[in-house]
């Protein structure tokens, strides 16, 4: 794909406590980001105008809104979803949501082109992991295994099956000493989904046609259940010892 094909994407992440923006023009990719706790909806509209203002770019000129679809903090998630439906309302502009773990592996395929398969790994809290797998060879990450949910304990025989030869993700340093059995040469624990690689991501299936209507697009979540009960926390505690 030429650069000169490539659309425009504003693209928004608040999936952890990072809240980026991005916007892609052509092969060049400028980011805003600020670690932000829990203000994600304070402060993601006024780095959106701030980031545009930058560029001299309006809303008008892109082609679509992306998000960091998840998974990752579930606030977060809603945040971003909401901003990015409410942009694309606005403009009539399609949304682009982008998985953050394939965001992930589209990082590992930069970093690691001798890669050929890459699991991705990030903390879920509750002594749990969201992970996915991704043949990486190609122009663009292929999922092998969609994003799911798993104790600690139970994510080297997750992965096993799939026989990554890289693992990436914040999850390969928390998770560091259940993973030790787990035979995958490279390793990657400083890689992050970024507002960035959304943006290029979003390029792409804004090309190929893969955005959607605003009313359609949704968080992905992973974790069904938010919130768990007095008895539930107890429960976890003690099977993680």
């Amino acid at each position: 794909m030429s650069a000169d094909s490539l659309p425009t994407v504003l693209a928004l992440d608040t999936a952890t406590a990072v809240c980026a923006v991005a916007l892609a023009r052509g092969e060049r990719v400028v980011e805003l980001a600020e670690t932000v706790g829990q203000r994600h909806s304070e402060r993601l509209l006024p780095m959106v105008d701030a980031l545009l203002r930058e560029q001299r770019v309006t809303l008008a000129d892109c082609a679509a809104i992306a998000f960091g679809a998840g998974p990752g903090s579930f606030t977060g998630l809603r945040v971003a979803c909401a901003v990015a439906q409410g942009l694309g309302w606005a403009t009539e502009r399609p949304v682009a949501p982008v998985g953050n773990l394939a965001a992930i592996a589209w990082n590992a395929r930069a970093v690691a082109p001798q890669a050929e398969r890459v699991a991705v790994a990030i903390d879920a809290r509750m002594n749990e992991a969201y992970y996915a797998v991704f043949d990486v060879r190609g122009a663009a990450p292929v999922e092998l295994a969609a994003p799911a949910l798993v104790a600690a304990a139970d994510l080297a025989a997750a992965l096993a099956p799939w026989a990554p030869d890289a693992l990436a993700g914040e999850g390969v340093a928390v998770f560091a000493s259940q993973l030790d059995a787990l035979a995958a040469p490279l390793r990657l624990p400083q890689l992050r989904a970024s507002a960035g690689t959304i943006a290029r991501r979003a390029q792409q299936s804004v090309a190929e046609g893969r955005s959607v209507a605003p009313a359609l697009a949704a968080p992905l979540y992973v974790r069904d259940q938010v919130a768990l009960t007095i008895g539930q926390r107890a429960a976890r505690r003690a099977a993680a010892g």
